[in-house]
């Protein structure tokens, strides 16, 4: 049954993070890993050449699912339209489709991993096992809501682990379009209609976010991801990943939550916390 995700849950509490973005990468580089999610990706992404566009409406639809009442569920369905047409032929001649129920189930089943990461690298409190089994539950519900096929739904967390694995293992490889997005993180292209004068401005300003993203993206990759793109990192690049981790989870435990949440996150739990309010207001009413 297809249902808005609620307030308080785990989802509600950590998606519109302003970390949410640290670990989408990783999330995407595994997505387009998958043979067909990366032919599709590969033929019809702007990822190359809008690469802030794409994120920035990659992450209000997103936030939309878990914030958006009754309008995640149009989001959903939107997102749905928007893909089915999508196809490519790979050069060993095999269509893929965007929609094809597999592939589409991945790309939601890469969110309790990166769930899972992001806790463990820039909270200051890792998800334990009851709490991981909790949350998937809610990516159940929203993977329902995206119409992800039940039969590509793990039953249970454990299930999920295996699944996850089984895909690291056996179908993911490296693909090209993963290639071509690592470097996109690297050195971001400029926004559209950015002038052309501005652009080597634009390569200094970019510069060292686009070296943050990649260092990031890369750590949080599972270690068989890495090996499988040929990708090093050592435990100095670990401690320093932690190091960072750190201090983003100092820095986050101290600010307010206007600073804390991205705008749409940040509007929903605000009309939510109004509601709760106008409604203890009413139920102590004078009668």
């Amino acid at each position: 049954m297809r249902q808005p995700i609620e307030p308080g849950t785990r989802l509600w509490e950590d998606t519109g993070l302003i970390t949410f973005s640290l670990t989408t990468g990783a999330a995407f580089a595994l997505q387009v890993m998958h043979p067909s999610v990366g032919a599709v990706v590969g033929e019809h992404s702007v990822f190359r050449t809008d690469a802030i566009g794409r994120a920035e409406r990659s992450i209000a639809s997103v936030l939309t699912w878990v914030y958006g009442g009754p309008e995640a569920l149009v989001e959903a369905d939107r997102l749905r339209a928007l893909h089915a047409p999508l196809r490519s032929t790979d050069a060993g001649g095999v269509t893929h489709t965007a929609l094809a129920s597999g592939p589409w189930a991945w790309i939601i089943l890469t969110a309790p991993y990166a769930y899972t990461v992001a806790a463990r690298y820039f909270s200051r409190r890792p998800l334990r096992r009851a709490e991981a089994e909790r949350f998937y539950a809610e990516i159940q519900q929203l993977m329902r809501n995206l119409h992800v096929a039940e039969k590509e739904i793990p039953p249970t967390y454990a299930a999920y682990l295996a699944r996850f694995d089984d895909v690291l293992e056996h179908t993911l490889v490296a693909h090209p379009t993963a290639y071509e997005f690592l470097a996109a993180t690297r050195r971001v292209p400029p926004p559209l209609g950015l002038p052309a004068v501005l652009r080597p401005l634009w390569r200094v300003v970019a510069y060292l976010p686009g070296r943050v993203q990649h260092f990031v993206t890369v750590g949080t990759l599972p270690p068989k991801a890495r090996t499988i793109l040929g990708l090093d990192w050592t435990d100095r690049d670990e401690r320093r990943l932690r190091a960072l981790g750190r201090v983003i989870a100092l820095v986050m435990a101290v600010l307010p939550e206007r600073l804390r949440y991205l705008p749409i996150a940040y509007e929903a739990r605000r009309v939510d916390r109004a509601r709760r309010a106008l409604r203890q207001v009413l139920a102590h009413r004078p009668r």
